[in-house]
């Protein structure tokens, strides 16, 4: 059986010329063609561009969401139906309404392990189901990557299932971007069709640009970006390698950089860091409120006065508890009073304590690294505890420290370190080097780079 991304695009050749030779009746619309190849295109452009080309013949509303596409000359029919995974479904609830039993699903959920596991999926994503003319299922399709579309397809005569993956060749190029705003720079890069980089400009740009204020008509700018590429269709928009936004007489500036020890960030033409600090610690849980805070207080279950070397943070049992930050997990287990207990231990003489966990990560073990947000156990009421809680505790030096502060607490961002700015500059020049030499879109056109050289400068 022809898989999918072939099927369709034979069913659209014949299709087409059947509607100009006028010889046979085929069931099928341009209304349901507009809707299953606009989504097919995202499996495989060569659809896509079947599609596109015979677009403004038909027309296109986009009302509905099945296609039954009838071979020439017989009276049978397959359907490929497009459908949207929806938020509580997975990929049993979707076979099992498919019809499939539990013995099936289970035989496929086997076979999908190692290189085959299912991945990226997540609500608001599409897929694809083919029946037989009885409406029994033929295949499930669902495009994991930009470039890697798995299939689950039922054999027809053996009744077995085959999981297979198919790849298309993707290439990373370096894109330029450059042009003069007219209204907005979210309505300019839409134009563009490259509207996904306006989240990492306003990322990159946060301290430095107000896209509401700053950016008015007759703001220049410049961007350079990867882009993934599967044949002759753009399919993802990469990182941002460098960005320059012409606001007034200083220009905000954005250079991506690695330095000799493998760490990247961004930073402005001067190598300062454009991320004004780092959280030294950031909040261990979502709770509702505090029930008690640091300092001398009568304890709820001694009932007597008593120091609290912590902050009682109220939250339902089961709430994920985070790493405040990085470090290394130096106690894991039982502590009498203290419950179910972590210990994490940071740079410059800080520890951080979780108690009264109703249980434990299976990720965070003794003697494991964790990063700072890293869940590493769940909120409880184990010890000496009347609810459920965390008691979050901050130590430095082995004093306690007040949380509350301890949370307010901040770390810089170092610059390009003076041993590594004959490199950054040289990666600065670069990046104008390839913005100068590059194709770059502006208003729909190509603008040469003999036209963008005065603007760089």
């Amino acid at each position: 059986m022809k898989h999918v991304k072939h099927q369709v695009s034979e069913y659209l050749e014949r299709f087409f010329k059947l509607l100009h030779t006028k010889k046979h009746a085929v069931h099928i619309t341009a209304v349901t063609i507009s809707s299953v190849v606009l989504l097919t295109g995202l499996f495989n452009p060569v659809v896509s561009s079947l599609f596109n080309s015979y677009e403004d013949e038909l027309g296109s509303t986009g009302e509905e969401e099945l296609v039954t596409i009838e071979d020439e000359g017989s009276q049978y029919s397959n359907l490929i139906q497009e459908s949207i995974i929806q938020k509580g479904e997975s990929l049993y609830s979707i076979l099992q309404h498919q019809g499939l039993s539990a013995n099936d699903i289970h035989d496929i959920t086997q076979q999908l392990k190692g290189s085959f596991s299912i991945k990226n999926f997540r609500p608001g994503k599409p897929y694809l189901i083919e029946k037989d003319p009885r409406s029994e299922f033929l295949c499930f399709t669902y495009q994991q990557s930009p470039s890697t579309i798995l299939h689950v397809q039922k054999n027809p005569e053996t009744y077995d299932f085959n999981i297979w993956q198919e790849t298309f060749e993707s290439q990373n190029r370096t894109a330029a971007l450059a042009g003069t705003i007219s209204s907005t720079l979210s309505a300019e890069l839409q134009q563009q069709g490259r509207y996904a980089l306006i989240s990492q400009l306003q990322k990159l740009f946060a301290y430095k640009v107000n896209f509401k204020r700053d950016i008015q008509p007759g703001t220049t700018y410049n961007v350079l970006f990867e882009e993934e590429w599967v044949g002759n269709e753009c399919v993802g928009i990469g990182k941002i390698l460098a960005a320059e936004i012409y606001t007034g007489k200083t220009p905000a500036t954005a250079y991506r950089f690695t330095d000799s020890k493998g760490n990247t960030g961004y930073y402005d033409s001067k190598g300062k860091s454009l991320k004004r600090s780092n959280s030294l610690f950031v909040k261990p849980c979502n709770y509702s409120r505090i029930s008690s805070r640091f300092g001398y207080r009568t304890h709820p279950v001694l009932r007597r006065r008593h120091f609290h070397g912590g902050i009682d943070l109220a939250a339902p049992r089961g709430t994920p508890v985070y790493a405040a930050a990085d470090g290394k997990i130096r106690f894991r287990g039982r502590k009498g009073a203290a419950g179910n207990m972590v210990t994490i231990a940071h740079p410059n003489g800080y520890h951080t304590k979780y108690l009264h966990l109703s249980r434990f990560s299976a990720n965070a073990r003794y003697g494991s690294r964790v990063k700072q947000g890293q869940v590493i156990g769940y909120v409880g009421s184990t010890g000496r505890s009347t609810g459920p809680h965390l008691d979050f505790r901050v130590i430095r030096n082995g004093k306690p420290q007040n949380p509350l502060i301890a949370l307010k607490a901040v770390c810089e961002i170092k610059g390009v370190p003076k041993a590594e700015m004959e490199n950054f500059q040289a990666q600065i020049s670069l990046f104008r080097s390839q913005l100068e030499n590059s194709d770059i879109l502006v208003a729909g056109i190509s603008k040469t780079s003999s036209q963008t050289a005065s603007a760089l400068n």
